[in-house]
């Protein structure tokens, strides 16, 4: 006689069949308004860190490098050059996740905005798609790929770049949809597009330019995979939950069932963190709550005795080290970026220059910086992200704060106009005040575009 719970269980949809029909389903869904809101911002927010990655390394060595793929094709770079469709996911992903400004979605450890909506773009514009379909595009990847980085949870991170590995789940549910693909072939592109999940988090615990590649390795390989699946290339369907499998090879049995058990029920895309450092979020309560203090408080760097910074394990793994030499190194180095935010009231895109990379008062109070694990707050990631401050003054006085939460996350967001702000100080030296003011007001109203058109050239 057949076993028939094998036979039961083998009839049981996978985790990638459930998020392939799902993804399919929101090209005609009803989708509840302050969903189409949060996903304009999550483009708005997308555009404000691209474009001065665009004209950044390492944006601009793949253009080079890639030079006999650009000038001709369905899809453009970020200033309207001409790409292949996968060219300008690759490149653009880049980009978007160059300057540090990128969105997070702090459960899954994640930068959703850079892979998938640079996939979604690419693919929008080769495939005359509407505002509206491109919002749709732009949600499935969210709500498809947050899922996933949260099921595979903390012991993913130890290792692995989840930007690099749960990217390209977004891109491809985002590429799938503006692609036409129905539920099945969406499947089998997420499964393919799992076998090209990479990126060590090694990329980003010294001085090297390849971080941002992991962005767009992601986009490029999830239109990659969209696209074949189009075309019937057909992936392992239970490549994340078998045995042997994603989950099992890269993280300690996620729980697939709940994973999908909310899908079209509640959204993601409402609970994304806007960046309003330039820098590692892992960094972001520390700064926050230094600069809190001195507001409070009215000190001065010269004041500062010491500052003992108490976080989780990967505020003290990937940011709690002293090197700053370059912008890439800096941008993970808590010490410097707590000194350079007191000294200078800030961390934007000037944080990086020669002068502030080298400033001596911000060397020295460096130096007076210590990063410790704190098994409370250790506790709380990666759904929470907060950090404990004490600073010891000149005057003998001690300061102590607990910052519970990162400014520009859920629970302490950045307004609408706080967003327009942010994409206005970093598009205008890229494209100019009159095309930022078009640009971002046509962002706004994205769903009643009839195509993407005004994207290609910005200028």
């Amino acid at each position: 006689m057949p076993d028939t719970r094998t036979a039961a269980v083998a009839l049981d949809p996978t985790a990638l069949e459930r998020f392939g029909v799902y993804a399919a389903s929101v090209s005609k869904a009803d989708l509840p308004a302050d969903v189409i809101h949060a996903a304009k911002r999550c483009v708005i927010d997308w555009y404000a860190t691209t474009l001065p990655g665009a004209i950044e390394a390492p944006a601009t060595m793949l253009e080079k490098a890639l030079a006999d793929e650009l000038d001709r094709g369905e899809a453009t770079l970020m200033l309207g050059r001409k790409a292949a469709v996968r060219t300008a996911a690759l490149i653009n992903g880049t980009a978007s996740h160059t300057v540090e400004f990128d969105d997070i979605y702090a459960p899954a450890i994640y930068h959703p905005g850079s892979p998938t909506i640079a996939a979604a773009l690419a693919v929008g514009q080769a495939r005359g798609a509407s505002g509206d379909a491109f919002l749709r595009a732009v949600i499935a990847g969210y709500e498809v790929s947050t899922r996933i980085g949260a099921a595979m949870g903390r012991a993913h991170y130890k290792y692995w770049h989840n930007t690099g590995t749960i990217g390209p789940f977004g891109a491809a549910a985002a590429a799938g949809l503006l692609a036409g693909l129905d539920g099945r072939q969406q499947g089998h592109a997420l499964a393919t597009v799992a076998t090209f999940a990479a990126g060590l988090q090694q990329a980003f615990r010294g001085d090297s330019l390849s971080k941002p590649l992991h962005a767009g390795h992601a986009a490029d390989a999830g239109v990659l995979a969209a696209l074949s699946a189009e075309h019937g290339l057909r992936g392992a369907p239970a490549i994340l939950d078998a045995a042997g499998g994603m989950g099992e090879a890269m993280s300690n049995g996620p729980d697939w069932a709940a994973a999908t058990a909310d899908l079209g029920r509640t959204y993601n895309v409402k609970r994304i963190t806007v960046k309003n450092h330039g820098c590692c979020g892992h960094a972001f309560a520390a700064i926050d709550g230094a600069m809190a203090l001195q507001a409070q408080h009215k000190f001065a760097a010269v004041d500062i005795v010491s500052i003992d910074v108490g976080g989780y394990s990967a505020t003290v793994d990937v940011t709690g080290n002293y090197l700053h030499g370059t912008p890439a190194a800096a941008k993970f180095s808590l010490p410097f970026l707590v000194a350079s935010a007191l000294v200078h009231g800030s961390i934007r895109l000037d944080a990086y220059t020669s002068q502030r990379l080298g400033d001596a008062t911000v060397g020295a109070l460096m130096k007076r910086i210590k990063v410790a694990l704190d098994p409370e707050i250790d506790a709380l990631f990666p759904r929470q992200r907060a950090a404990r401050l004490k600073v010891k003054l000149a005057d003998g006085r001690v300061l102590e704060h607990f910052q519970p939460h990162r400014v520009g996350d859920p629970d302490l967001p950045l307004s609408d106009r706080q967003l327009d702000t942010k994409f206005i100080e970093l598009a205008v030296p890229v494209i100019g005040e009159v095309s930022a003011a078009k640009l971002l007001a046509r962002l706004w109203a994205l769903e009643s575009e009839p195509d993407l058109a005004f994207t290609r050239i910005l200028q």
